[in-house]
C-alpha cells in the first residue's frame, strides 16, 4: 500500500472523446447561465475544459505506462499527460508483473522531470 498514489487503469477510454465531453459540457453550463457564443469563446480557458474531464478531481499523472510494447498512447488521457513521463513495458497487460511496476518506478525515479521546458 502506497498512500497518496493513485493507479488508473483505463478500459473502454477515449481521451478525444473525453476532451469532446468535457466541451460540451462547458457549453452546456454556459448556456444555461446565459453566456453568448462570443462571450465563451473570449473567456473560454485550459481550466474551464480541464475541470470537465473525467477526471477533474485528480492530478495529472506524473508517469504513464504503456504496455504491449507499443510506443504510442492510443489517445490515453491526452489532455491530462502533457507533462507527464512514459515509461513503455513489453508486457502485455494481463502479464504485466509487479517486477515490471517496479522497473517502471525506478526508471521513473531516476529521470530529471522538465515540465515542459
Amino acid at each position: 500500500h502506497l498512500p497518496g498514489v493513485r493507479v488508473n487503469i483505463a478500459v473502454g477510454y477515449g481521451g478525444r472523446q473525453e476532451i469532446v465531453d468535457a466541451v460540451r459540457s462547458v457549453l452546456r453550463e454556459a448556456a444555461a447561465e446565459g453566456a453568448s457564443l462570443d462571450s465563451l469563446a473570449e473567456q473560454l480557458s485550459v481550466e474551464d475544459i480541464s475541470s470537465h474531464l473525467y477526471t477533474a478531481d485528480m492530478p495529472d499523472p506524473d508517469l504513464l505506462i504503456r504496455t504491449s510494447g507499443e510506443q504510442r498512447l492510443s489517445g490515453f488521457m491526452t489532455w491530462q499527460s502533457a507533462y507527464s513521463e512514459f515509461y513503455f513495458c513489453r508486457a502485455l497487460w494481463p502479464d504485466f508483473t509487479r517486477v515490471d511496476f517496479l522497473r517502471a518506478l525506478r526508471d521513473y525515479a531516476n529521470r530529471s522531470r522538465r515540465f515542459g521546458s
